[in-house]
């Protein structure tokens, strides 16, 4: 099954469009886009939308395990997952799902957290140069190179640690080069082969405390919260700023940005596995094609196994 056009736009952040995230949805997509064609548990009880975004995500994990190995046969093209959002949005539980089918030997996740001492003496793109996949695989950046425009934006005390604090007389033109550094470096990435699917969860403020609550009255999930979310939650408002910037800046016809709706996981989790499939079926991969010499090399071998005694 693939994702409609229709779904593709209206996640889609137009190439040098608003990303308009106050908005969009945080529960649901407009657009068709739940497969009608599973069978119901029960003859004549219709299937909900949750039992059917599960069987579509399930779909979608299997298209993902045989695009993957094609992939990688290819050799010839890489793919990198950038998923970024608010905390508590999930991303950590769509890696889990999303990419449950894949081979692991052919697939990496990099999380990106507070830049160590060594990261901090290089330019803001280093480290992620560091980690981008090899031809053939797919990783997925948890977090990325934009929180060098997002929570830096938000804290720009931040960037005293590199001496890069922006003049307050033209502090626009410091994130706008750094905008058009990240679009250099994403369209030579396209240009090598790497093809990026970039999403961002967009979970609300409502649902996010939600989480928050769930976690602080779980024990058995009480160590997933920190009292730095907390902090950072206070900040949400300058947070949907930098990121209605940063993505409205950032989506390009190279590498477009994703608004996908957070608030339910079984939705959010489906589009994301629908989105990464979608991008490695534009490749139009085909797998690898074996010579004569090969294909007679191979009879010596088969003629060889059978004589065995």
């Amino acid at each position: 099954m693939k994702l409609t056009t229709g779904v593709l736009h209206e996640l889609k952040v137009p190439a040098e469009g608003p990303a308009h995230l106050a908005g969009r949805s945080t529960t649901h997509v407009a657009a068709k886009w739940l497969s009608d064609h599973h069978p119901t548990k029960e003859a004549g009880h219709p299937t909900d939308a949750k039992e059917l975004a599960h069987e579509d995500l399930r779909e979608f994990v299997e298209e993902l395990a045989t695009a993957q190995e094609l992939l990688w046969a290819n050799g010839t093209r890489a793919i990198l997952v950038v998923l970024q959002a608010m905390d508590a949005a999930g991303k950590d539980g769509t890696i889990k799902h999303v990419m449950s089918g894949v081979n692991p030997q052919g697939c990496h996740v990099q999380a990106f957290k507070q830049p160590s001492a060594e990261e901090l003496h290089h330019d803001f793109l280093w480290r992620a140069t560091k980690a981008l996949p090899e031809h053939g695989e797919i990783t997925i950046f948890n977090r990325s190179y934009y929180e060098d425009v997002l929570v830096t934006r938000v804290h720009p005390e931040l960037l005293e640690r590199t001496g890069e604090r922006p003049p307050h007389k033209d502090e626009s033109k410091f994130w706008r080069h750094r905008y058009d550094d990240i679009n250099a470096f994403e369209h030579h990435l396209h240009r090598s082969g790497t093809r990026l699917v970039k999403v961002f969860l967009h979970l609300s403020r409502d649902e996010q405390k939600r989480r928050f609550l769930d976690r602080l009255n779980d024990p058995s999930k009480e160590w997933k919260f920190s009292a730095a979310d907390l902090a950072e939650r206070a900040h949400w408002d300058d947070y949907q700023v930098a990121y209605e910037e940063a993505l409205s800046a950032t989506s390009t016809s190279w590498a477009p940005w994703y608004v996908v709706p957070a608030d339910h996981k079984y939705t959010l989790r489906a589009l994301v596995g629908g989105l990464i499939v979608h991008t490695i079926d534009q490749l139009d991969l085909h797998a690898p094609t074996v010579s004569d010499d090969d294909h007679a090399a191979f009879a010596a071998a088969r003629t060889s196994l059978l004589d065995e005694s």
